[in-house]
């Protein structure tokens, strides 16, 4: 029997039982665990997407915008899956920010899930990184020269601005070079670290289990649960058929356009801006003054959101109330403060004209 072949190699019946041996606290922020799953079915999307796309993509300065008209227009449903690609990015970095944000306001990086969160994080980090790359690959206009204001950002940070500017575009300005290193990372460096975090991720929700919310725990309290196979396993998978319909309506309905090639020589559209997810970061710089005490305003602001994003990083070594079962006020209205701040600099960053 071709199962009792498999078993005997890949022990698939120990499997079988750590699956139905395992179950998901039942309780009013249950649906909060969905989100990881669906993030994951994205991942999974992006993933198959970006290899079909391979198969035509040139990369080059000379090519690349011409390969993806080749794949929009001469490609049996090569526009449908470059949509779904740039759809299904857009939707994995919005539910990969709500799991992240539901971990924070729910406490859920307590111990002993101090590393959950940790490897979390940096997916999340890499999933920018993701965006960050991808968007050049087009080699069109709007992705030229997004991508050469946010490599300057890059370049003003003290003592290794600009030889992180160097290493990234592979000269002094945004080129051909620029372009295949960016592939390079999109396709290679970022893909091998995800499936690594991933993995590690993944065991530590496995070792630990999905946390219950800190009153239950703090009483002592068991709540309810559920097998997680079949029972929250075929709730995960009516998720992403949803998710499937969606990216496939998005896609059918707004697909994603090429826009001009890139031209080196041309002057930069009016009112160029970044991907959603980096709005917020984008605006906060155009509000820095030049000069904050004698230091380069986007200097300032590169530096708050480095400490920032490192604080956010060791929040569960630093929330010692939630550690100990107890409710941590300051660390609630921290998440909910980044929310807002989020939201409302995005929105400004949109509705805003150009020279405000």
């Amino acid at each position: 029997m071709l199962w009792s072949w498999l078993d005997d190699r890949l022990g698939l019946a120990e499997l079988g039982k750590l699956a139905v041996k395992k179950r998901v606290p039942v309780h009013r922020h249950t649906v909060w665990y969905y989100l990881g799953g669906m993030t994951l079915f994205l991942f999974m999307v992006q993933v198959t997407t970006g290899v079909l796309l391979l198969f035509y993509y040139r990369p080059t300065a000379e090519d690349a915008y011409e390969s993806i008209q080749f794949i929009m227009a001469e490609v049996q449903f090569g526009w449908l899956v470059r949509s779904i690609h740039a759809w299904s990015a857009n939707l994995m970095i919005f539910t990969l920010f709500l799991h992240f944000l539901s971990v924070l306001l729910l406490k859920a990086y307590r111990p002993p899930r101090e590393l959950t969160w940790v490897s979390g994080f940096v997916l999340l980090a890499v999933a920018l990184g993701f965006g960050f790359t991808g968007y050049l690959l087009p080699w069109n206009e709007l992705a030229y020269f997004a991508t050469r204001v946010g490599t300057e950002i890059v370049g003003v940070v003290p003592a290794v601005g600009e030889f992180s500017l160097r290493v990234l575009r592979g000269g002094e300005d945004v080129s051909g070079a620029t372009l295949t290193r960016f592939y390079a990372i999109h396709v290679a460096v970022l893909p091998a670290i995800a499936v690594g975090l991933l993995g590690m991720h993944l065991f530590l929700v496995q070792r630990h289990g999905m946390s219950a919310p800190l009153e239950q725990e703090s009483r002592g309290d068991a709540p309810p649960s559920m097998p997680f196979f079949p029972n929250f396993l075929l709730r995960d998978l009516v998720g992403w058929l949803v998710a499937l319909a969606v990216l496939a309506s998005l896609a059918a309905f707004f697909p994603t356009e090429l826009g001009t090639k890139a031209d080196p020589f041309a002057p930069a559209p009016v009112g160029i801006k970044p991907e959603w997810y980096f709005m917020f970061m984008f605006q906060t710089l155009k509000y820095l003054p030049a000069h904050i005490l004698f230091i380069e305003g986007e200097v300032v602001g590169i530096l708050a959101f480095t400490v920032g994003g490192l604080l956010l990083l060791v929040i569960p070594f630093l929330d010692r109330r939630a550690a100990r079962g107890q409710r941590s006020p300051l660390f609630t209205w921290l998440g909910i403060g980044l929310i807002v701040y989020a939201v409302v600099l995005t929105y400004l960053g949109y509705t805003m004209s150009p020279t405000q």
